[in-house]
């Protein structure tokens, strides 16, 4: 059909405009969430402690290609959330010569406070919305995440988002 570039090019845009102004108020409200804890851990040390609370102990090289990041600057932030007492290090089961990183209880109960902190005032925000438009907005970003490759928030315990 010769006349859907422009629409499907439009729709694109209106959807990347309202996203993007979206994710606004995300940040604000995930800065927000990380202020009580902000002199115990930065952002890039918090999405860590996040991916191993998604995803549960995890080797080096794995952590590193989660975060997107290289294996030094992985090994920087897991030795300083160790000093923090917030990951700990163990051998793994499967072979004495790698090492698991996992989250310690301290480390465990941070992702959760600020998880729900992060989650009461995302819910205030959508209290406000229409039940439809809460529907629609369900669906919306649930097509959204998978697009991107994001794992699911499970209950009752969500991974937090930084």
């Amino acid at each position: 059909m010769a006349g859907e570039g422009p629409v499907e090019t439009a729709g694109i845009d209106e959807v990347t405009a309202a996203v993007l102004t979206a994710s606004r108020l995300l940040v604000a409200i995930s800065a927000r969430s990380l202020a009580s804890v902000e002199d115990t851990v930065t952002l890039p040390q918090f999405r860590t402690l996040v991916v191993l609370s998604s995803h549960g102990p995890s080797k080096l090289a794995t952590l590193a290609e989660r975060l997107a990041v290289n294996p030094s600057t992985a090994m920087r932030m897991v030795d300083r959330l160790a000093a923090a007492g917030l990951v700990d290090r163990e051998a793994s089961p499967h072979s004495g010569r790698e090492i698991l990183i996992r989250l310690t209880e301290a480390g465990r109960n941070l992702v959760d406070d600020v998880t729900a902190r992060r989650r009461a005032e995302l819910a205030g925000v959508v209290a406000k919305m229409p039940g439809a438009q809460r529907e629609a907005l369900v669906t919306a970003l649930r097509a959204f995440t998978e697009a991107g490759g994001e794992p699911v928030a499970t209950e009752p315990s969500p991974p937090g988002w930084a």
